[in-house]
């Protein structure tokens, strides 16, 4: 997520210039709510219903997700994940701005661990997309950045620590740095000892395609390590050809290829639309892994969808479908050591 920073801001232009095609597109991205409205064809008047005061995390969309999008429709299930609601502004005291407990984790400069031989590192704060329920809509990117001195305090830390042996890269999202910054990241992750396996956790592949190109592909596959890539899909409209190609790619790049989904009301919500997507993350070599309870960040209370509910929709995708493509309904509690099993 960007909070604070605009990819078309100079310090961020210098950073990526010269401008390959996934970083163009990603500059192209929609951020105004009038040319979104346009863009997807809806009602003029429906600019009263979108939020537009939020300066720290205002509308983010690649035009590849919004082109999956039906036009016209302002109840499209992938619309619904990325506009800005003024239901935002119904604040609950059950909300909070850090409800995974991300402060407390804290071992370094955007190095979190909470959970036994794995340390996550927050590798920077932009995302292609502004996903309206993201716990990290608050989290201080700009004080709290790992990728100073080329991530050398940051390797030294996961270096001393035998007792790990993962890393898992997230933000933001880590793809979108650049080949070189982040092939460097995770080449001297490869090189300490104990480290077997990186793990990525990206939207890009979902709603950024362009990103997995021959230049990524050529360096992952070269990885020295076990390779971890959880995408996050919650429908599967967003889930295209083009977007199936690239997840066969990556799967054939010695990686295992996994996708976690938030429940979230009046988008998947549903059993027939999660046994759906199901099959479509399975027909391009990807396993549901994790179905997320809403983490109760501050503004997504309009999402949230009951524990009984989500119960009833795992009972029910267990009837029909087999068990590897059924996905564990989860929540995280802030200081748990695990995340924890619903049912």
């Amino acid at each position: 997520m960007i909070t604070g920073i605009d990819i078309k801001n100079k310090s961020l232009n210098q950073q990526i210039k010269p401008l390959v095609k996934w970083q163009s597109l990603l500059a192209d991205a929609i951020r105004d709510p009038n040319q979104l409205i346009d863009y997807l064809k809806l009602p003029k008047n429906y600019i009263n219903k979108i939020r537009q005061d939020n300066d720290n995390f205002k509308l983010l969309a690649t035009k590849s997700y919004l082109d999956k999008i039906e036009k016209g429709n302002i109840n499209d299930p992938l619309l619904l994940q990325i506009l800005p609601s003024k239901q935002e502004l119904n604040h609950s005291k059950y909300y909070v701005s850090d409800p995974v407990g991300d402060k407390e984790a804290e071992i370094s400069p955007g190095v979190l661990q909470k959970y036994h031989g794995r340390a996550l590192i927050v590798t920077t704060g932009v995302c292609a997309i502004h996903c309206r329920y993201c716990f990290r809509q608050e989290f201080p990117y700009a004080e709290l950045n790992p990728a100073k001195n080329n991530w050398r305090e940051t390797i030294r830390i996961i270096a001393n620590d035998t007792s790990l042996h993962e890393v898992i890269l997230s933000g933001g999202d880590p793809l979108v740095l650049s080949d070189e910054r982040l092939s460097s990241l995770c080449n001297q992750l490869a090189d300490i000892p104990h480290i077997k396996t990186i793990r990525f956790h990206s939207r890009l592949p979902i709603v950024l395609p362009e990103r997995i190109d021959n230049n990524f592909l050529t360096w992952f596959r070269q990885l020295k390590v076990n390779k971890v890539l959880v995408i996050h899909a919650n429908h599967a409209n967003e889930i295209d050809e083009k977007v199936g190609d690239k997840l066969r790619l990556l799967s054939c790049s010695k990686c295992v290829l996994l996708n976690q989904s938030v429940l979230l009301k009046g988008v998947n919500n549903n059993t027939q639309v999660l046994e759906e997507l199901s099959h479509v993350l399975f027909k391009y070599q990807a396993l549901p892994y994790y179905l997320h309870l809403l983490d109760k960040v501050t503004g997504a209370a309009h999402f949230d969808v009951n524990e009984a509910k989500a119960i009833k929709i795992i009972e029910e995708l267990r009837v029909k479908l087999p068990g590897y493509l059924v996905p564990k309904l989860v929540r995280e509690i802030s200081g748990k050591r695990s995340k924890t099993a619903v049912v």
